[in-house]
């Protein structure tokens, strides 16, 4: 069943590369999908974010439900975790279009489209809708024209508590003016002190959720090195690494390759998985990471973990491989696992 998916993706790639995925998005809002589902394994594939367990850690990245309209079709594919976001307080409209573009010779994509989305109370309304089985995680953002965007997180962390199994700060976006610069550590201790004040009210009141901070593979050691101190700093579970990239590989084919833009797919593997070697090292296990950035395969989830992930997520690929590849993924993880003589994922992380 999933070839008859993987059919219908390789047709929506003959539309534009926006008007697929909002068309993708409406056929999985009216039933339409795969339903591969969750699966058991011989290996343990779980993963750990403070007090959650996740069974499976191969997870759907942020951007490809952006107003958590399919989550639950996203488990159903396969994903062991879907992210829905980035959603910001209010909506808005985002970059011009056209602003999201096929690099199928490199099997990447660079996208501008600048957080845009309908907002908090859409979002929180079909959270609020769902009957919560299966993991789903909420990535907050800012608004572009926002006075005080360290608000506007405040603002996302506590209207959609208790509806969110988990929390990502998205402050990594190369597509909305100067969110990067909240990566620096005067402006990461502001901010994480802020959503720090708001947790501890929050949980006092119902109960805690984890939270992890969602950063960008442009970094440099001594950023990484303070990033990983300044999360801990303020209790975070853990980070993200990474997002999209600025930077452009000599290895481009693309004619689309001069579009300004994050760029993601197969190209970002490399770097993404150095820059999280970095982390896991910074870290040394006193964080979760979640290896996100080029994964394509098993293999490339495996290499992840040998880094020092220990959960991967992906997005791209699934505009060239099709909405089957998460359970392919997780299924070739398991295998590559066993064979090499390990009985759980937690025991590969770092391995490599």
């Amino acid at each position: 069943m999933s070839g008859i998916y993987d059919l219908a993706s390789a047709l929506l790639r003959r539309l534009d590369a926006e008007d697929a995925h909002r068309l993708t998005v409406r056929l999985l809002r009216a039933g339409l999908g795969p339903r591969g589902g969750a699966f058991k394994s011989e290996i343990d594939l779980s993963l750990k974010i403070g007090a959650l367990t996740i069974p499976v850690a191969v997870g759907l990245a942020a951007g490809f439900d952006k107003n958590a309209e399919v989550p639950d079709a996203m488990l159903r594919a396969g994903f062991g975790f879907v992210e829905c976001g980035t959603v910001t307080p209010l909506p808005q409209a985002g970059n011009p279009r056209p602003r999201l573009f096929r690099l199928t010779e490199d099997r990447a994509v660079i996208n501008r489209m600048g957080f845009n989305n309908e907002g908090l109370e859409p979002f929180a309304a079909r959270l609020a809708r769902r009957q919560r089985q299966g993991v789903v995680g909420a990535n907050i953002g800012a608004n572009k024209d926002s006075a005080d965007r360290t608000q506007d997180y405040v603002l996302g962390l506590t209207r959609l508590w208790g509806q969110a199994d988990y929390f990502t700060v998205n402050i990594s976006s190369p597509n909305t003016p100067g969110l990067r610069a909240l990566q620096t550590r005067e402006a990461l201790q502001d901010l994480l002190g802020r959503l720090a004040e708001a947790r501890v009210a929050l949980k006092a009141k119902s109960r805690d959720y984890p939270i992890l901070l969602k950063v960008a593979p442009d970094l440099e050691d001594d950023e990484i090195e303070a990033i990983v101190e300044t999360v801990l700093a303020f209790g975070l579970d853990g980070i993200i690494a990474g997002n999209t990239t600025l930077s452009r590989p000599d290895s481009l084919r693309s004619v689309h390759k001069g579009e300004s833009g994050g760029l993601s797919g197969a190209p970002l593997m490399g770097l993404s998985t150095t820059v999280l070697g970095r982390f896991h090292a910074a870290a040394a296990g006193r964080l979760t990471l979640i290896g996100a950035g080029g994964i394509a395969s098993g293999a490339d989830a495996y290499a992840k973990i040998r880094a020092g992930a220990n959960g991967v997520q992906f997005y791209s690929a699934m505009v060239f491989e099709g909405p089957g590849l998460a359970r392919r993924i997780a299924l070739d993880l398991g295998e590559r696992l066993r064979a090499d003589g390990f009985s759980s994922l937690s025991q590969a992380v770092g391995a490599g």
